[in-house]
């Protein structure tokens, strides 16, 4: 995500299908629309979010165990590469 500080709208249905708005200020909200993005997007929704903030957040994703691996691991080689 570009920036994690302000009100989204229009996303895409197969990620958020439960609300029209989503708060980013609100961590929460923030932590939850950043867990659907990594469960139920697709790869061009991935790649507008910060992996900074992915990082930051991961430990409190509650991610089934196969994709916080993925995660983890794709976060250790991307700073390996940097």
């Amino acid at each position: 995500m570009k920036s994690f500080t302000e009100i989204h709208r229009n996303f895409p249905r197969y990620i958020v299908w439960s609300t029209d708005r989503i708060d980013m200020n609100d961590p929460f909200q923030r932590r939850w629309y950043l867990r659907q993005v990594l469960l139920h997007g697709k790869a061009q929704d991935i790649r507008e979010l910060d992996l900074d903030d992915v990082e930051q957040e991961l430990d409190s994703l509650d991610l089934p165990a196969e994709i916080d691996r993925l995660w983890r691991g794709f976060l250790e080689y991307h700073h390996a590469s940097q």
